[in-house]
C-alpha cells in the first residue's frame, strides 16, 4: 500500500480516535449531570431544614429534572449522538478500511513501531509472545 493512503487512512483513524474522546466526554456529561440533579435533592432538604423553604422550592421548580437543552435530558444527548454521528463515523472508518486495507487497523503506527523498535532487543519485538 503507498504511503499517501496508509497517512490517510491514519488520519481518518486519529480522527475516530478523537471522536471516541468526544463520546467519552458526552457519557461524563450525561453522568455528571445527572449526579448534579441528585444533589440538588440534598441542598433542598437541607435549605427546607434551615428555614430556606423560597430557595428550596425554586431550587425544585427551576432546576431538579430541567432540560440541558430545549427538550433534552443528557440521556437524549447521547442516543442522538451514538445513533447519528459517531455510528456514521465508525462505518466510514470501518468502510475505508475494508476496502483500502483488508480491514487492518492502525497501520500507520505499525509501520512506526517497526521503524522505531530495536530488531533483536527484548521489549522490541514486533509480535507478541
Amino acid at each position: 500500500m503507498d504511503d499517501v493512503t496508509v497517512e490517510a487512512l491514519g488520519k481518518l483513524s486519529e480522527a475516530l480516535e478523537t471522536v471516541e474522546r468526544v463520546r467519552g466526554h458526552l457519557y461524563s456529561l450525561h453522568q455528571l449531570t445527572g449526579t448534579a440533579d441528585f444533589m440538588l435533592d440534598e441542598a433542598v432538604s437541607l435549605f427546607r431544614k434551615g428555614g430556606h423553604t423560597a430557595i428550596a422550592e425554586r431550587i425544585e421548580r427551576e432546576l431538579i429534572g430541567r432540560n440541558v437543552i430545549p427538550g433534552r435530558w443528557t440521556f437524549q444527548i447521547v442516543e442522538e449522538y451514538d445513533d447519528g454521528y459517531y455510528s456514521e463515523f465508525r462505518q466510514v472508518e470501518r468502510d475505508a478500511r475494508d476496502e483500502l486495507a483488508g480491514g487492518r487497523r492502525h497501520l500507520y503506527e505499525a509501520e512506526l513501531k517497526e521503524r522505531r523498535r530495536t530488531h533483536g532487543r527484548r521489549g522490541h519485538e514486533s509480535l507478541p509472545g
